[in-house]
């Protein structure tokens, strides 16, 4: 959260596998997309707890849930939600391979998002 929220450069692809993905907006982000959606975010704070995670058998995979809250640096307006991850031991440790993010929404309910590809509004 820390890497995305002060936009440092390539870092935070080190948390992912090669092969991972971000699943946002009801569309799944490849590795190589990352850059470009970063890019196209607002700006702001993440504030997240510590992921909850469960080990598989073999312990060499894991699934985990990680709350946030985004703040958006110019409007101050809140995003709440969370990031079901899975992970997988690596040789250079711990790395997600997949995140998927859903949203708080003020009705009460959950989505994935508004369907919508940030990317393809930027191209």
């Amino acid at each position: 959260m820390l890497l995305t929220s002060q936009f440092v450069d390539g870092r935070w692809l080190e948390v992912f596998t090669p092969d991972g993905a971000y699943n946002a907006f009801g569309t799944e982000y490849t590795l190589e997309r990352f850059p470009v959606l970063l890019a196209a975010a607002p700006r702001g704070q993440f504030i997240g707890n510590m992921p909850v995670v469960e080990f598989d058998g073999d312990g060499d995979r894991a699934s985990g849930m990680q709350h946030f809250v985004f703040v958006d640096q110019q409007t101050h307006a809140m995003r709440l939600g969370w990031y079901n991850d899975e992970y997988v031991r690596t040789a250079d440790g711990w790395r997600i391979r997949h995140r998927k993010t859903t949203f708080m929404r003020k009705h009460g309910g959950f989505d994935s998002g508004i369907a919508h590809d940030p990317l393809a509004e930027h191209a």
